[in-house]
């Protein structure tokens, strides 16, 4: 069951609360990424979910999940920037994984990969071949779109 977010916490505390589940590797993986990408497209808007399965950060034009250009997507065991419609971007250095009919991802070694030449031409193409067009000017919202009530563990197990 998803439920919706208390209104009476803001969007950046929740954000911080769910990024503070991570252990400190993952936490800062994710700080950095998403400061990196809100350098790069700050009109984008931030679309979040605490899901079962992935903590994500969509980046979309609208507040609509299917118009993001791409999403990190964290969980205990990494970071990664997925690309919703993956399968059709152009990918000549073969940084791309998955097999899915539509998703594609770069796994993140850290927030550094996000300026590596390869990934800034995906996150392009993708910019690019998006349904609606990040706004020229302006800055995003951060929204808090769902969290589920059950969750898989943020940190790995020292079992």
């Amino acid at each position: 069951m998803t439920k919706t977010p208390a209104a009476s916490v803001s969007p950046a505390k929740q954000l911080a609360g769910f990024i503070a589940k991570f252990d400190s590797r993952i936490a800062s993986q994710i700080r950095g990424a998403r400061q990196i990408l809100r350098k790069r497209y700050p009109s984008a808007n931030e679309l979040v979910w605490d899901n079962y399965n992935f903590f994500v950060i969509g980046y979309s034009a609208t507040e609509r999940p299917s118009d993001s250009l791409f999403s990190l997507a964290a969980n205990a065991k990494g970071v990664g920037l997925s690309f919703y419609r993956g399968s059709t971007l152009a990918d000549p250095h073969k940084i791309l994984l998955g097999s899915g009919s539509q998703n594609r991802f770069v796994r993140l070694e850290g927030a550094a990969t996000l300026s590596q030449p390869a990934v800034i031409q995906l996150m392009d193409a993708a910019a690019a071949q998006a349904k609606a067009a990040l706004p020229s000017t302006g800055k995003g919202r951060l929204i808090i779109r769902s969290v589920a009530a059950k969750q898989r563990p943020r940190r790995l197990s020292t079992k």
